[in-house]
């Protein structure tokens, strides 16, 4: 409780506070390449290891995030950039964009996470990067002169699209058969807690890392701070209060993100009081899910939901109010809320078709031992890979912690 009345005074005394933004040219913007760097780590690094709480597999949360991002980085750039610019040409941006994408990608991975062979993923990432760069540059106009949207940070682009995508998904695929290994223990705990590190430090470089130099750039740094900060505070003041006194591991791991998510929209155009309200209210929501788990818990791994699912939409119903509450900000509330509603609606019906798509893969391509075991009289479920398990495809020690036998036909 203490926690959370010093946030609330902490809230008073912000609303007043303003940005010196009189050494903003001076802010490190010489080098795209700076802010690459830190989007990079947030991808191999920071979502690989938030991945690893499932405690048999953390080679395939690591492994198969290194895949995805050089897969979905090199994808993202040809389609972006025929798709934005009529040609390849290919620079610092090019690349930074390209983690942009893969961002909605890792998003919808950690939703699969655990239930998709490799031939899957490679399915998911090409299809899925075929959709988020129509979105982006066709319906969002993010290569106009005028965009439709403001999103600085991926709020709407990035993290609506993505998690909805994931989670339309995973509802077509449904929910595993086996469930065992769905869980986590102390060290991969610890190992998450490695990503959840890697992204809260990073997470201003996604933000404002495709912003130019200057004023709006600083801002966008600093704000999203602050955001982080709320999120993070709230999170542990919550966590508390929901679970009788215990602070468990999953929202602290997760919810303490959301503050990056949600201000995403507006990083660049609010002030600090704007950012850390936001945050405390990201922060808020995104434990209530992780711990109340309201919706898509059977077919969510990763409560993509309750990151990036809930806080984004928090984000993009933010920048819609945000016209009403500050001057001069670019945003129109009518096409903000359009590209936030149109893109909702673009990730569930591609992600509900990718879901087919990968059903008909795992029927047609990967079924060979659950038609053998059909033939013989066998539950099909009792042949399949473990799921949320590294021995389905990785070469694996032998203390990897074991799951229902499997049967040898």
């Amino acid at each position: 409780m203490l926690t959370l009345i010093v946030q609330a005074a902490f809230t008073v005394v912000l609303k007043d506070s303003k940005l010196d933004l009189s050494s903003a040219s001076a802010t490190d913007s010489s080098s795209v390449y700076n802010f690459y760097v830190g989007v990079a780590l947030m991808m191999f690094v920071g979502f690989g290891y938030l991945m690893t709480f499932l405690k048999a597999y953390g080679l395939g949360a690591v492994g198969f995030t290194m895949y995805i991002t050089c897969l979905g980085v090199e994808w993202a750039i040809i389609l972006e950039s025929y798709m934005g610019k009529g040609d390849l040409t290919i620079d610092f941006m090019s690349l930074l964009n390209g983690n942009f994408a893969v961002a909605a990608v890792l998003i919808s991975f950690g939703g699969c996470i655990g239930k998709t062979s490799p031939l899957q993923l490679s399915v998911m990432v090409l299809f899925e990067l075929t959709c988020y760069c129509a979105n982006k540059v066709y319906f969002l106009k993010q290569y106009a002169k005028d965009p439709l949207i403001l999103d600085c940070g991926g709020t709407i682009i990035i993290h609506v699209f993505g998690a909805y995508f994931g989670l339309a998904c995973c509802r077509v695929l449904g929910a595993p058969a086996k469930d065992r290994l769905n869980a986590s223990n102390y060290k991969s705990d610890l190992f998450s807690f490695i990503g959840t590190v890697f992204l809260w430090l990073f997470w201003p470089s996604f933000v404002a890392g495709g912003l130019p130099g200057g004023p709006g750039q600083t801002t966008a740094l600093i704000n999203t701070v602050i955001a982080l900060l709320a999120s993070t505070v709230t999170t542990f003041g919550l966590t508390q209060i929901m679970e009788g006194g215990k602070i468990t591991t999953v929202p602290i791991q997760n919810a303490t993100l959301a503050g990056g998510v949600s201000i995403g929209a507006t990083a660049n155009l609010v002030d600090p009081f704007g950012a850390f309200v936001i945050g405390c209210l990201a922060g808020a929501l995104s434990t209530w899910g992780f711990i109340k788990a309201p919706l898509f818990s059977d077919v969510d791994t990763c409560g993509i939901h309750n990151l990036h699912g809930m806080p984004g939409l928090l984000g993009g119903i933010f920048s819609v109010m945000v016209p009403s509450m500050y001057k001069n900000t670019g945003i129109v509330a009518g096409h903000q809320a359009a590209g936030l509603g149109g893109t909702l609606v673009a990730a569930i019906v591609s992600g509900s078709i990718c879901g087919f798509v990968l059903k008909v893969i795992e029927v047609s391509f990967e079924g060979g031992d659950s038609g053998k075991a059909a033939m013989l009289g066998i539950d099909p479920n009792d042949v399949k890979s473990e799921p949320f398990s590294d021995q389905a495809h990785w070469d694996c020690a032998a203390d990897i912690p074991k799951g229902q036998a499997a049967l040898n036909i």
